[in-house]
C-alpha cells in the first residue's frame, strides 16, 4: 500500500493554516508543517508532523520539504515586532520559495492580501507584493490565494472587536466608518486552497465573501448579534488610534497599527472581483454569537511570545 499525498502546510497550529491543515486530513493526506514554534502543543497530535523553519538553514528546509507534492504557505506577519520586520518576513520567504523549488515541490499554493501592490506605501502590502513577484518570478507552479479580511472560529479581529463590545460601554469607530471589507469564511478559504492546489496552471484569484459591509455597518451587526449595549461613536483616526493603544496596554497586545487603519480606510480588503467565499458573516455570527468575544485573543501571545 503506498504512502499518502504528504503536504506541506507552514503555520498548522494557526489560524488559516489549521482549517486547512483538518481538510487535508479528513482526505487521507499527511501533512508535515513548518512553524516558528515547535514547541507549542501539536493539536494534532501524531497526525501531522511539525518542524521548525530553518530559515537559517536552508539545506535542513529543503530536507525538510522533500517529498511533498504541495506546499501551503501561510507565513507572514500582522505587524513588526522586535526582531521580526517586514524586510526579513520578505526574505525568509524569498527563501521559502528557493528551497521548494530545490526539493521539487509541484504546487506552490501562497496566501498574500487582497490589493497587494509594490508601489503601496504601506509595509504590509507592499511586502505581500514582493513575494508575489518572488512566485511567479520563480519556476514554481503556483496559485496565489488574495484574501480580505477572514473570519471563523479562532479568528483574532471579529473575536477582539466583539470582546471590546462586550467589555467597554462605548466603541470608536476612526473617522466618518464608511470604508469597506468583504469578509471571507475560513473554511470558504481553506477549501478553496485545496481546489486550487489540485488545478493546472499558475493562477491568482482574490478570495473575498459574498457580503460586503462598511465598517461601521459591521460593528453595527456584531453590537446587535451579540446583545451590546456600547455607545458606538465616530472618533478622528488620531484619537481612535490612541485610545487603540490604551487599551493595547491593558491587555498587552497590538490592538490596531496605524498602516492597518489606513489599509481599512483605503478600502484595500475589498476587491472587484466576483466572491469566492459563499458563506455569509451575517449567518455565521447569529450562529457563534453566543460564544464569540467571551475572551479576549492576543496576537502578541499567539505570534511572537
Amino acid at each position: 500500500m503506498s504512502n499518502p499525498e504528504l503536504n506541506i502546510v507552514t503555520g498548522a497550529f494557526g489560524f488559516t493554516g489549521r482549517y486547512i491543515t483538518r481538510r487535508l486530513l479528513k482526505m487521507g493526506k499527511r501533512v508535515v508543517t513548518l512553524t516558528r514554534h515547535p514547541e507549542v502543543l501539536n493539536p494534532f497530535g501524531n497526525r501531522v508532523v511539525s518542524v521548525p523553519f530553518n530559515f537559517d538553514n536552508p539545506d535542513k528546509l529543503v530536507k525538510s520539504l522533500e517529498g511533498a507534492t504541495t506546499l501551503y504557505n501561510t507565513y507572514w506577519i500582522r505587524f513588526e515586532y522586535r526582531e521580526s520586520t517586514f524586510e526579513k518576513a520578505v526574505r525568509n520567504s524569498r527563501i521559502l520559495i528557493r528551497a521548494a523549488l530545490e526539493a521539487g515541490v509541484r504546487r506552490f499554493v501562497h496566501f498574500s492580501v487582497t490589493n497587494a501592490s509594490e508601489d503601496s506605501s504601506l509595509p504590509y502590502f507592499r511586502g505581500k507584493a514582493l513575494v508575489e513577484k518572488a512566485i511567479m518570478d520563480s519556476r514554481l507552479s503556483y496559485a496565489i490565494i488574495r484574501p480580505a479580511l477572514i473570519f471563523g472560529q479562532g479568528d483574532i479581529l471579529i473575536n477582539n472587536i466583539a470582546w471590546l463590545l462586550r467589555r467597554f460601554p462605548v466603541f470608536a469607530i476612526p473617522g466618518n466608518g464608511e470604508y469597506q471589507l468583504e469578509p471571507i469564511f475560513v473554511e470558504d478559504v481553506a477549501e478553496l486552497a485545496v481546489n486550487v492546489a489540485q488545478s493546472e496552471g499558475n493562477l491568482v484569484v482574490d478570495a473575498v465573501g459574498p457580503e460586503r459591509y462598511t465598517f461601521e455597518e459591521l460593528i453595527r451587526l456584531l453590537a446587535e448579534k451579540i446583545g451590546s449595549k456600547a455607545r458606538i461613536i465616530h472618533l478622528s483616526p488620531p484619537l481612535a488610534l490612541m485610545l487603540s493603544k490604551l487599551i493595547g496596554i491593558i491587555v498587552n497586545d497590538v490592538i490596531l497599527t496605524r498602516d492597518e487603519l489606513n489599509g481599512l480606510m483605503w478600502n484595500l480588503l475589498t476587491s472587484d472581483k466576483p466572491p469566492k467565499g459563499h458563506t455569509r458573516l451575517s449567518k455565521w455570527l447569529t450562529q457563534n454569537a453566543g460564544r464569540l468575544g467571551r475572551s479576549y485573543t492576543s496576537e502578541l501571545n499567539r505570534h511572537f511570545l
